[in-house]
């Protein structure tokens, strides 16, 4: 219609003279960043938090690493040296030597890898699967004594006690593929090491005497003694044993510098102003990549800092409620639960399958799901890979002896704990330049503090 045939002024041009309400910058990029939120925060000073714990005499093991060589399983030398029976063997070349005497071999699903009443011959090293572990039971069922998954390994305990039987059954969950390694490979590459000939009479003998020294977490025992005195008893004298070489967390720093021409900070500032909105969403995403780090910086985060007995598997596939069972009985006071999103979606489904209903507690003002009375928290920065995903469990809190944030307050120019914003002036080309910087870690104060359930599958339905 032409502005000859209208009775009123068209809306287009009315605008002219019309303002907008105009909201701040979104983000679609913020997430709960419920980790962050819950986790307690210890404020500390000179930039290291030092964590001393009695001393461990009990040979703990880690994670065997594989190398994919041109579509061929490989062990990865060194890593070796996490097994306990290869602790002290230091020489890479000989560590190579050993993991060059792998066989790969592959198991279908539900068949058997070792019978109980076996006679050990090999190391069993899990390149991928799951093998679920039982023992004959008092009456008529099988004893479950868990899974082990990618990176754990089994057969061990017989390379240096000889005629040791296996007392259980391995059974492969899932299609599995091993990497075996003869006890008579390792002992002929052992024996014709000049350094590590004595190694194979002394570790049995070091392992039997140090069963005796530990308490039931493998830190040095402390004597007492415990009875009603009738016989006047001598009474042990005794000490507490700390670690000579306690673990030291230093705070990660994540950087960047904000620029902003003067001409905008000036004068495009109605009715929000554009340094504090710069500022504002800056920030927003180092916190999102703080939360990143907590869960998966290589050195401290908490996904790459889980004890290997503390790991579990999942039966099946989904996390069921006999899974987030077995997860919790791991440790005491468990205070959280962390999950992709993705994961509390697949558990909750599992949950409805079995008729279970899981509890609800309420945090902030909103009701999340929990189990046992244990929030389950949504955390986004867990990665999914092929649909495999996994679940965290920690006990928090210094007095807990559990998982705590660190930080350090009162920097220069702190607008936020351990956050500061500094003015690092104008260029020649009238650019204002910020320097915004966040430090943080976090720390695991005793290994069963934290744990964590594997091979989650996020998309069976």
């Amino acid at each position: 219609m032409s502005i000859d045939e209208r009775y009123t002024l068209p809306q287009d041009q009315a605008r002219v003279l019309n303002t907008t309400h105009k909201t701040k910058p979104q983000m679609e990029a913020i997430s709960s960043r419920s980790l962050l939120k819950v986790l307690p925060w210890v404020n500390i000073t000179g930039a290291y938090y030092r964590v001393n714990r009695r001393m461990v005499l009990e040979i703990r093991p880690g994670m065997v690493t594989f190398i994919d060589n041109g579509g061929t399983s490989e062990i990865y030398g060194p890593s070796l040296s996490q097994m306990p029976s290869f602790r002290n063997v230091k020489n890479e070349e000989l560590l190579n030597n050993i993991a060059a005497e792998g066989v790969v071999e592959d198991f279908a699903k539900d068949s058997v890898i070792i019978s109980s009443g076996d006679t050990p011959t090999h190391l069993y090293l899990i390149v991928s699967g799951k093998v679920w572990f039982h023992e004959p039971g008092e009456y008529h069922h099988e004893n479950d004594l868990g899974n082990m998954g990618p990176g754990q390994y089994f057969g061990e305990f017989g390379l240096f006690t000889g005629s040791t039987l296996f007392d259980y059954t391995a059974e492969a969950l899932t299609a599995v593929k091993v990497i075996k390694i003869a006890y008579t490979d390792v002992i002929t590459l052992l024996e014709a090491s000049p350094d590590y000939a004595s190694h194979i009479a002394d570790h049995a003998a070091i392992v039997e005497e140090i069963s005796e020294k530990v308490n039931r977490k493998g830190e040095s025992i402390i004597d007492i003694y415990s009875g009603l005195h009738e016989d006047e008893p001598d009474i042990p004298s005794t000490f507490v044993s700390y670690d000579p070489n306690p673990r030291e967390y230093g705070l990660h720093t994540a950087q960047t510098i904000l620029k902003i021409h003067t001409k905008v900070a000036d004068l495009y500032n109605n009715p929000h102003n554009q340094t504090e909105e710069q500022v504002r969403l800056t920030i927003e995403e180092l916190k999102e990549a703080q939360e990143h780090e907590l869960i998966n910086n290589q050195d401290f985060g908490l996904l790459h800092n889980v004890a290997q007995n503390q790991i579990v598997h999942t039966d099946d596939g989904p996390p069921t409620p006999g899974d987030m069972d077995e997860l919790l009985s791991k440790r005491r006071k468990t205070k959280y639960i962390f999950a992709h999103p993705k994961a509390v979606s697949a558990f909750l489904r599992e949950c409805t399958k079995a008729g279970v209903y899981p509890d609800s507690v309420e945090m902030d003002g909103r009701q999340v799901p929990a189990w046992r009375g244990c929030p389950i928290l949504t955390c986004n920065k867990i990665p999914i890979e092929n649909g495999i995903t996994k679940i965290l469990a920690m006990r928090v809190g210094e007095e807990d002896q559990g998982v705590v944030g660190l930080r350090q307050m009162g920097i220069p120019e702190e607008v936020e704990p351990s956050l500061s914003v500094r003015y690092m002036g104008i260029n020649e080309k009238a650019i204002i330049s910020y320097l915004i910087t966040n430090y943080f870690s976090v720390a695991v104060l005793v290994p069963d503090a934290l744990g964590v359930m594997e091979n989650v599958e996020v998309g069976v339905h």
